[in-house]
């Protein structure tokens, strides 16, 4: 199976541990960062969405100018604009990067964030709206002729839009979602599925459910599978804990959560993701002995917030068992965002890469 990284291009340092800095949008970092993750072995880099940052779509243009190599995966919600006119961003984008944009279709979410932009739709409604805007994206980038759409939330007709993806036939894309609404138009549409960080059995369930659901569309052998974690590394695995506990300390210090503030109304509640990791996180602190979740119990289980916790050889070991149940991308991303990244291109990625190598090795003599 073929293996992928993903980091991330954020527009400003900072973290849950790490207070801002800088601009809110500074050029130096982001060509840093940008280069750092090219450099460091990471196939992509995830650009985010949110209410309150710059837009992902236009950052992600820059950062092709200033990349060779290194996959943009958008980070976009449907609902905000027209399918057809966000298919043609995306063709443009492809375009001139050379090939390298994915789209990373992101349904849910903070509802508060979601309804900062005027989004008020509850969470099936959201889906089923998504589910359409995939196929009239589908069909914009695919179609040579002329067509139409008539559904429950779109209405197109006559649309032939010229400029189609360099990648044929149409972007990856990466679908992000754990209700039981998201597993079904992942099934339809995803060409991977994307999971926070969660125990080994929970994430050996997840893989069976979403292939069970594309099973029924003929799409099971389709489908991959992503992993989002918070890798936290150390020279030995004690000082590895050490660090988790000054990033903890640090990002309690900053988060400083407060009940009852409007941007907290949905503390641990605002989607599926979000409550599962909370729920991990008051069974115990560490699961499969370094799964740590005490990040995520902080901030509400909110977005990719549990790590693996120790050396570059025992979290590459941990991240293998996670390939053996099927995960083939990894998502990274750091606490000290860019010093992180290239600690990960130094040391953890090239490791992974070689046990998984040896591993597809020992299949294929045992195949023999």
């Amino acid at each position: 199976m073929s293996l992928e990284f993903i980091g991330l291009i954020g527009p400003q340092e900072g973290s849950e541990s790490q207070a801002p800095r800088g601009p809110i949008i500074d050029l130096p970092f982001i060509r840093a960062f940008a280069q750092a993750q090219e450099y460091g072995g990471f196939d992509k880099a995830l650009l985010a969405v949110n209410t309150s940052a710059p837009d992902s779509m236009i950052l992600a243009t820059y950062v092709a100018a200033l990349t060779e190599r290194i996959g943009l995966l958008v980070a976009h919600r449907p609902g905000f604009q027209a399918p057809t006119f966000a298919a043609r961003q995306f063709a443009t984008l492809d375009h001139l990067s050379r090939g390298r944009a994915s789209i990373n279709v992101i349904t849910g979410g903070d509802s508060g964030d979601l309804q900062r932009d005027g989004d008020f739709l509850d969470k099936d409604a959201r889906y089923a709206r998504t589910d359409e805007y995939l196929q009239v994206l589908r069909n914009t980038w695919t179609r040579h002729e002329p067509f139409d759409h008539q559904g429950a939330h779109y209405r197109v007709e006559d649309n032939l839009t010229l400029v189609k993806p360099l990648q044929q036939p149409h972007l990856p894309i990466y679908f992000s979602g754990a209700s039981d609404a998201a597993v079904e138009v992942a099934a339809r549409h995803a060409d991977v599925y994307m999971m926070w960080g969660e125990p080994l059995e929970q994430v050996r369930e997840r893989i069976a459910q979403v292939r069970k659901a594309a099973a029924r569309y003929g799409r099971e052998e389709q489908i991959r599978f992503s992993l989002s974690l918070r890798p936290i590394l150390g020279a030995t695995e004690e000082q590895a804990w050490e660090r988790a506990e000054r990033i903890l300390a640090e990002a309690r210090e900053r988060i400083g959560i407060r009940q009852g503030k409007r941007r907290e109304k949905n503390f641990g509640k605002s989607n599926v993701g979000s409550e599962r990791l909370v729920q991990l996180a008051s069974q115990r602190k560490v699961h499969d002995t370094r799964l740590w979740t005490e990040i995520a119990a902080l901030g509400g289980g909110a977005g990719n917030s549990t790590s693996l916790v120790g050396t570059p050889d025992q979290v590459a070991e941990a991240a293998l068992a996670y390939y053996d149940l099927g995960v083939t991308t990894f998502l990274f991303r750091g606490f000290d965002q860019l010093a992180d990244s290239v600690q990960y291109g130094q040391e953890l990625i090239p490791r992974i890469r070689a046990l998984v190598a040896q591993r597809e090795a020992e299949r294929q003599q045992r195949r023999a």
